[in-house]
């Protein structure tokens, strides 16, 4: 699937769970596309590779994070990527190395592996490709990753905003 002048552009971010990172990336990358007038051109949505957490809120301290950055993630509720998601996707988001390679695993053929992207490989200044995961770690790790992902999502919203734009 890919954008047209009646689609939107799906993203979806994908980490562990679906309640800390992911969530985080799906928030974000909605505000920058809200923020840019073009919210009813995007889709942000986020999954797990795991299935522990399905319909479950996200992390507590991921909505702490976000409130305190401006954002508001009380409405997530944690889902799993499957194999159809590479169908409603135009593009596949994962937060490190290894969800990139279990969604490569999962892919049905090429056209889904070429839809994956690590969210870090955006952002020109990160110095690594992995964002890590906060959910064994303190209250700071949270904002550190959230950090990481407000980056990423800015440089990633850039270089998609002109495919997102319609045509005037």
């Amino acid at each position: 699937m890919t954008a047209s002048a009646d689609e939107p552009f799906r993203v979806v971010f994908v980490c562990t769970g679906n309640i800390c990172r992911s969530p985080m990336a799906e928030v974000v990358f909605r505000w920058f596309a809200d923020a840019a007038g073009l919210g009813d051109r995007v889709v942000s949505t986020s999954a797990g590779t795991g299935d522990w957490h399905v319909g479950e809120r996200a992390d507590q301290r991921t909505i702490q994070a976000l409130e305190r950055r401006g954002y508001d993630g009380t409405h997530h509720r944690a889902k799993q990527f499957t194999p159809a998601d590479f169908s409603r996707s135009d593009l596949i988001v994962a937060l490190d190395r290894s969800h990139e390679r279990i969604l490569h695993t999962w892919a049905r053929d090429e056209s889904d592996v070429d839809k994956v992207a690590l969210l870090m490989s955006f952002d020109a200044r990160a110095s690594t490709l992995d964002v890590p995961d906060p959910y064994y770690a303190g209250t700071g790790m949270f904002d550190e990753v959230l950090a990481m992902i407000e980056s990423a999502s800015r440089s990633l919203f850039r270089q998609l905003e002109p495919a997102i734009r319609p045509a005037t």
